[in-house]
């Protein structure tokens, strides 16, 4: 397995944050922060895919790598398998690690783990999910829930996606963390796939990578990373990272 390639998504055109990955967190912008914890995940080179020069620019200024990709890509999945093909034309990196760009408070380590289930040959997909440990996060819809059945210590193979609450009955709700590594043929295939039914009813992306036979293995961590949606969240961000400015 070639080294993995890690992949930041980052636009400006947010809807109820705009401009976030530019906003002030302890001194920098988040999609700095960003940045700087997926380096020091130290798995791979790490390049950001945006669609702004702004963007870029704060990306070079931290020493970064930034790759410019189209402006009308329907989702982040599309924005990285550009910014891949651009970046690796040879095809050197066949892992591609997606980490989000509003989650400036990752744990590096979490991102590491990621890569653990595609040791397995047969696993397409990897991603992550914690034990859900507020009962108001159960019913919530903008937690996901990811059933899965257990395989190996910490890791389940992902049944579905959701964002009711489920499963039904006594046990762990995992929620989900949306950060991907995908086998590099995994991901050149989910962005040739059409928006299938249940990914446009849960409004949920990886729903269509299961819905065509691909498989997805979660790796159970210990902590959710914070992201940043909102003022509330940059608000939060920034007193965990050392300022309220």
């Amino acid at each position: 397995m070639a080294a993995p390639l890690v992949v930041i998504p980052a636009r400006l055109a947010a809807t109820r944050l705009p401009d976030k990955p530019l906003a002030d967190i302890a001194g920098k912008p988040m999609i700095v922060h960003v940045l700087e914890r997926a380096r020091k995940a130290d798995i791979g080179p790490v390049i950001v895919a945006t669609d702004s020069a702004a963007i870029a620019d704060a990306v070079a200024a931290a020493g970064g790598k930034a790759v410019m990709t189209r402006a009308d890509h329907p989702s982040g999945s599309d924005r990285i398998a550009e910014a891949v093909s651009r970046f690796d034309p040879a095809g050197r990196h066949d892992i591609i690690v997606n980490v989000q760009g509003d989650l400036p408070t990752i744990d590096p380590a979490i991102i590491a783990e990621s890569l653990l289930p595609l040791s397995d040959g047969d696993v397409d997909i990897a991603t992550l999910a914690a034990v859900i440990t507020r009962e108001e996060e159960k019913s919530a819809s903008q937690v996901v829930k990811v059933v899965g059945t257990p395989v190996a210590p910490r890791r389940l193979r992902a049944l579905y996606f959701t964002r009711a609450t489920a499963p039904w009955g006594e046990g762990a709700l995992f929620h989900h963390i949306g950060l991907y590594a995908y086998r590099r043929a995994a991901l050149e295939r989910f962005v040739t796939l059409k928006p299938s039914p249940l990914e446009q009813r849960e409004k949920l992306e990886q729903l269509r990578a299961l819905e065509t036979g691909m498989r997805i293995d979660v790796m159970v961590v210990d902590t959710v990373p914070l992201g940043v949606d909102t003022r509330e969240d940059l608000e939060r961000a920034r007193a965990l990272l050392g300022t309220t400015g």
